[in-house]
């Protein structure tokens, strides 16, 4: 049974480069931009660039095997277009602000 996503396999067969993976993302827009990768130096290098674009709102989630969970979110991308109409949207993550107080 297959169970790694393509940026796993990548990871295995070509271990020596730096990775790091978003997900596609809007610009100027307030969305949630997501980082996976085993090196924190690229991830690092990928959020500084992401910001240099201007967006604010950056998560890193972890290593390489997080990247099936960002993969996942095509199936509801792809029905959210359907039902828009459009494929200009993206998401963004509300946190409970008062639950940290």
């Amino acid at each position: 049974m297959y169970t790694m996503v393509n940026d796993e396999n990548l990871h295995k067969l070509f271990a020596e480069f730096y990775e790091a993976k978003k997900i596609a993302a809007i610009a100027n827009a307030d969305h949630t931009v997501f980082v996976s990768g085993n090196d924190a130096e690229a991830k690092r290098v990928v959020a500084e660039l992401l910001q240099s674009f201007g967006w604010k709102d950056i998560i890193d989630l972890g290593d390489i095997t997080s990247a099936r969970g960002t993969e996942m979110l095509l199936p509801i991308w792809l029905r959210l277009w359907g039902t828009l109409g459009t494929p200009d949207f993206n998401f963004k993550i509300v946190r409970n602000l008062k639950s940290k107080e």
